[in-house]
């Protein structure tokens, strides 16, 4: 069983150490103005959180998730990742594997959990409208017709923590058809298997290259590594890029002389290609600024400090350590709860059905 499940793969941070199974740390978010800016620090012991993709089947945990990850995404990158790093040709199964580990990437840290979460508050009181409608109207028509109600399969339903239920008083001609979602760990989960098993394909039809600094400048990481730009301008551009939006540009550093990048609609440019200073300087600032909570890299980098500045909060700190050791047993009771009878989930809707 897997507990500390790593967000950011100790296969991928070891090609940015400043010693063997060391990698300097830069903190957006401390207690305290006197902690250091940076800290050398295990390559094992950053980039997890305890049970972030541990699942709740039948009352017992599984790490099945942790493990999927390791077996179709970690380790067919880790030869393709170590052949860029040394400047090695690469196969097309190579590029496969470099591309899907982008998208394992993009999708599995705590950053997009929050970012998931929210859209999930936001948008599924609408997508539980739809679903309580389709609902009322296959009974009606089982109704009509006098047969049962067909069954759908929707894949990976088994990860969306999602209730149909009626409740029908048999003195009376009506009832409540009430649809139920657990919106949290379980939900995000559902989003990572879709996107990974569906819409992933996608990003395998772009021309994908890797790019270098000048010698003077190096590629740092961040435990939010995969950055998805939509650029305008010097000022105005965002992280709202998609894997398949025509313009928008995709980039992830792999060592801090590689950074594998699309420029989806384009061509690529060609492998080894050294960016100019300022344009080499743009992305170590877009780097920095997609950043969560921590920036990796090789060497006390003084530039990190202006581009990113970080936040000095105690209150924050302890908030966000609150959060994060409760969130295994918040998560595993409400997974629990809802699986049972009594399950009062963060997003209800009900409506009437006549019997």
């Amino acid at each position: 069983m897997h507990r500390e499940n790593h967000y950011v793969p100790r296969l991928y941070l070891k090609h940015f150490e400043a010693a063997p199974g060391k990698i300097q740390t830069y903190r957006l978010l401390v207690s305290h103005p006197h902690i250091p800016l940076w800290k050398l620090r295990s390559v094992g012991a950053i980039g997890y959180h305890s049970h972030l993709y541990t699942r709740v089947i039948q009352g017992a945990e599984s790490d099945e998730i942790e493990n999927w990850f390791n077996h179709e995404f970690e380790t067919p990158a880790e030869e393709p990742i170590r052949k860029v790093v040394e400047d090695r040709a690469l196969s097309a199964s190579d590029w496969r594997a470099l591309i899907r580990f982008v998208a394992a990437q993009d999708v599995r840290t705590p950053a997009r959990l929050i970012q998931s979460m929210k859209r999930s508050v936001e948008e599924s009181p609408q997508q539980l409208e739809q679903v309580l409608a389709h609902a009322k109207e296959a009974m009606r028509k089982a109704k009509e017709t006098g047969q049962p109600l067909p069954k759908h399969s929707t894949p990976n339903s088994e990860y969306m923590p999602l209730r149909v239920t009626t409740e029908v008083d048999e003195d009376k001609k009506a009832g409540r058809l009430k649809v139920e979602l657990l919106v949290g760990r379980g939900s995000w989960h559902f989003e990572i298997k879709h996107l990974l098993d569906k819409t992933l394909n996608v990003l395998l039809t772009h021309s994908w290259g890797i790019l270098k600094p000048p010698d003077d400048l190096l590629w740092f990481t961040s435990d939010d590594p995969v950055v998805k730009l939509n650029y305008y301008n010097e000022s105005k551009y965002d992280f709202g890029g998609g894997w398949g939006n025509p313009g928008s540009e995709i980039m992830l550093p792999l060592s801090p002389r590689h950074l594998l990048f699309t420029h989806i609609g384009a061509p690529a440019s060609p492998n080894g290609t050294i960016l100019p200073r300022r344009k080499a300087k743009f992305i170590r600032r877009f780097i920095a600024e997609h950043a969560h909570r921590m920036i990796f890299a090789s060497t006390e980098d003084p530039q990190v400090r202006k581009l990113r500045p970080r936040m000095v909060n105690l209150e924050q700190v302890r908030f966000e350590s609150e959060q994060w050791a409760n969130w295994h047993r918040g998560q595993s009771e409400a997974e629990r709860e809802f699986a049972g009878k009594a399950a009062s989930p963060p997003l209800t809707l009900e409506s009437p059905i006549q019997r």
